[in-house]
């Protein structure tokens, strides 16, 4: 898979990131090592399991295997957005968008029934206003300068990429300045949530999203077949392999598994995958502990569901659990790749600043936006929700904005 693809993050740990020279030795996954990891990870399901309930093992589960998916694939967004946006190359953008058309056809169908095999499950529906879209713009910035969104940011730190441990934190960091700062941006201008089914009719929507992803995959097929006289397949399989146990996958795969593991955490959790949600809940709980202030009486925590998930214990949280289990599953991908080592030394000063400020940037505007790539987008459109095509628009602005940055920062173009 070419370089674009990827989180910058994790450029010095894939081999797939280059092609090894003769000479070039990559290194050997080591099964014992590999095996260990599973058992600890089956021994957390078992825990959660037994502490909490099973649907909060079966949620560690999947994100595992969502982790694992996303290392297997180098399944990014940022790097997709960005090779579409300077190189026109858009195999990435295209695998997205299959993964949204698969999770439109099994989302839809669900959502209007209210239930699968007896469980009540609700979509990702959330207001249009400008919260969103200075949140969606600021995100797309922290993309391009964290090296990563949500999802990419986890699944690198998973893998060992020591910048991505830096825009976390900082994620982490921004996150809880907007939950903080909550009283001024809550009171900004906002239409209310639009659901597509609800507006069109449930046939009208699924078709009309089809045929809207449908327009923009041919779209962006030919211009990257304007602009280079062919256009990447999204099957394609990289050239370069790991040097370990697994092989890569193509980017169509990658697709196929989220948007059905997707569809599977609708099903367990009730609720779409979602990610930065947790965020603001990690910083705000360690506010509290720290004594530094009391997170309750921030105007972000008065709603009700967001109240609920500060009181009880983040192994009840179901986000929180996924977060986790999406980065041990990176971690034991790409120990089967034969990359269990951090990449070392550090990144230099510039680009830890890029991770830092990304990742601000990121934690902030998630949290205005209502969430990131994930559940503002990818679970939004696959919702019904208007507001998860509004997200896209200011988003890649700010890709746009964060790549003419990139240079200065010392990051690769």
């Amino acid at each position: 898979m070419p370089p674009a693809c990827q989180p910058d993050a994790i450029h010095a740990i894939n081999p797939r990131m280059a092609r090894p020279t003769l000479t070039a030795r990559l290194p050997v996954a080591r099964p014992f090592v590999a095996l260990s990891l599973v058992g600890v990870i089956g021994a957390v399901g078992a825990f959660l399991v037994a502490e909490q309930d099973w649907r909060q093992g079966a949620l560690w589960l999947i994100a595992a295997a969502l982790g694992g998916t996303l290392w297997q694939s180098s399944f990014s967004f940022a790097g997709a957005y960005r090779r579409a946006l300077t190189e026109r190359r858009t195999a990435g953008v295209r695998a997205q968008l299959l993964m949204i058309a698969i999770t439109v056809c099994l989302f839809l169908p669900a959502l209007h029934a209210g239930q699968v095999f007896g469980q009540p499950v609700r979509g990702f529906v959330f207001p249009i206003g400008l919260a969103l879209l200075v949140g969606a713009f600021l995100f797309g910035i922290g993309m391009q300068l964290g090296g990563g969104c949500g999802s990419g940011t986890l699944y690198a730190a998973g893998g060992g990429a020591t910048r991505s441990w830096l825009t976390l934190i900082a994620f982490i960091a921004g996150a809880t300045l907007a939950a903080w700062d909550g009283e001024q941006w809550l009171a900004w201008p906002a239409m209310a949530p639009v659901s597509l089914p609800d507006w069109l009719g449930f046939w009208p929507n699924l078709i009309g999203n089809l045929a809207l992803l449908a327009a923009v995959y041919t779209a962006a097929r030919r211009v990257e077949q304007a602009r280079h006289g062919n256009a990447q397949p999204v099957s394609a399989r990289p050239e370069v392999g790991f040097g370990g146990l697994t092989a890569p996958w193509p980017l169509v795969a990658g697709a196929i598994m989220l948007a059905g593991l997707n569809f599977l955490t609708l099903v367990v959790a009730g609720r779409p995958w979602a990610i930065t949600a947790a965020f603001p809940l990690w910083g705000s709980k360690i506010i509290d502990v720290a004594g530094l202030d009391d997170p309750a009486f921030w105007a972000f925590w008065d709603d009700p569901t967001r109240t609920e998930a500060l009181l009880r214990p983040l192994l009840a949280d179901r986000t929180t659990i996924m977060d986790l289990g999406l980065i041990a599953g990176a971690s034991l991908a790409a120990m089967l790749a034969g990359r269990t080592r951090p990449v070392w030394p550090p990144p230099r000063r510039r680009p830890a600043l890029a991770a830092l400020v990304g990742g601000m940037l990121l934690g902030y505007g998630a949290v205005l936006a209502t969430g990131c790539n994930i559940s503002a987008f990818f679970g939004g459109i696959g919702s019904g929700s208007l507001h998860g095509w509004i997200w896209i628009v200011p988003a890649l602005a700010g890709n746009i904005v964060g790549i003419r940055l990139r240079p200065w920062f010392r990051l690769a173009a």
